[in-house]
């Protein structure tokens, strides 16, 4: 590969001033740079006498927050129906624990005899002892139905869900969804 470049010059030989040096007759005071328009007549600049133009130093007093402007165009039917259901499946097993802590805490209290006493002698004659209430509402029988209503709930919160996700995007196609701002968190 040959040089087109010609003939340069010698480093060695060079006498200017290094970049970042002053060349020789400007004076040392603050760099001043070239102005694009001239002042105008009389000196004063922009009509104000006596005013000094400072430079900025580029250091804000205030941080800026980036803010984005966000459309949600479409939501995707099949994760709205994964994540639903997820989410119901931990709030059906969130059902279950809690209705048995609860009857655990009512029957430590002796909420069942007290009530069930109360009931077998309001309903109970000389020949039978009445309604049993403590056996109607014990442990495995209150989780049973629990469970059942768990799972309910489970296919009834993933359709409604899903259902939604329909809905949302048929209406997003005639409104153009949602919009939402975003900040940064400084």
């Amino acid at each position: 590969m040959t040089d087109t470049r010609g003939q340069q010059p010698s480093y060695e030989t060079y006498n200017g001033p290094l970049p970042g040096e002053r060349p020789q007759g400007q004076p040392g005071g603050p760099y001043h740079p070239p102005q694009a328009y001239g002042t105008p007549e009389g000196g004063t600049q922009g009509g104000q006498t006596g005013a000094v133009r400072r430079p900025r130093t580029g250091a804000r007093t205030t941080p800026r927050t980036r803010k984005a402007r966000l459309r949600v165009a479409k939501a995707d039917p099949w994760s709205v129906m994964k994540v639903s259901f997820l989410l119901s499946i931990a709030l059906g097993i969130c059902t279950v624990v809690a209705a048995a802590v609860l009857w655990m805490v009512m029957d430590a209290m002796g909420v069942f005899s007290t009530v069930g006493g109360t009931i077998s002698e309001a309903t109970g004659s000389n020949e039978s002892n009445g309604f049993d209430l403590q056996s109607f509402l014990s442990l495995p029988r209150v989780l049973v139905f629990t469970s059942v209503i768990a799972v309910i709930d489970v296919v009834l919160m993933t359709a409604l869900a899903t259902l939604g996700a329909f809905i949302y995007n048929l209406s997003a196609g005639f409104v153009g969804g949602v919009e939402l701002t975003l900040a940064e968190d400084e």
